[in-house]
């Protein structure tokens, strides 16, 4: 696979379908962007090479150049003297040169395409990583606001829970008191049969109590199933 088909497979890429498609996007997310940076650091090496082959291009034109300009000189330096034959050669090898610097130019020309090409794909897949980079950086934030609602419900759900553990207890604590004092009364020896007061009075505390103690439990019941 060339280096340009690897960078328009990565940079013509749909990210949104990819993850869509993932069962685990952060994961397929993260394997996308080593991808993508793994890419960009083989096409800047690939852009360093060419620039180097173009260095040397313009060397070796610059040198042909100059040698064309000293074959000119000689055959100047032939007709001056008199000799044409020595000029027609040295122009021979002026025009060979001339030819030699053309294909190299054309050469040029190419290398300057393919920079210009590659400057562009690295345009496009530095935007496509920016674009990856911050579709992660969001889904980590997505990630931690949940993980932090999770865990003030949790804690909300706790509190919530021992609250009404307490109350469910005070609530035990009262039953237990009354149920309590209510066998006190009903341990307390018999009246004389002549002390009918005596005998209304403890039926009617017996009866307060009775009342007390059913509320309580009624009202524990609802903080129960409320609670549950």
């Amino acid at each position: 696979m060339s280096i340009f088909t690897r960078l328009a497979d990565v940079i013509n890429a749909n990210l949104s379908n990819l993850l869509d498609k993932a069962e685990d996007p952060q994961k397929m997310l993260r394997l996308i962007i080593q991808e993508m940076e793994d890419t960009l650091i083989e096409v800047r090496s690939s852009t360093a090479k060419v620039l180097a082959d173009k260095k040397q291009l313009l060397r070796k034109i610059d040198s042909l150049k100059q040698r064309q300009d000293e074959w000119q000189s000689k055959a100047e330096l032939a007709i001056g003297r008199g000799r044409e034959d020595l000029a027609k050669a040295a122009l021979i090898e002026k025009n060979r040169l001339g030819h030699d610097i053309t294909v190299q130019q054309q050469e040029l020309g190419l290398v300057d395409d393919a920079l210009a090409q590659l400057q562009d794909e690295i345009e496009k897949l530095e935007a496509k990583l920016r674009e990856s980079r911050n579709r992660q950086d969001a889904m980590l934030a997505r990630q931690k606001t949940a993980h932090n609602r999770y865990a003030v419900r949790q804690q909300l759900d706790s509190t919530r829970l021992a609250k009404t553990r307490e109350k469910f207890e005070q609530f035990q604590a009262k039953i237990d008191h009354l149920e309590a004092k209510a066998e006190s009364f009903g341990q307390v020896s018999a009246p004389e049969a002549n002390d009918l007061e005596r005998e209304f009075e403890q039926l009617q505390a017996e009866s307060e109590i009775a009342d007390e103690l059913e509320q309580l439990k009624t009202k524990l019941n609802q903080q129960s199933n409320a609670g549950g």
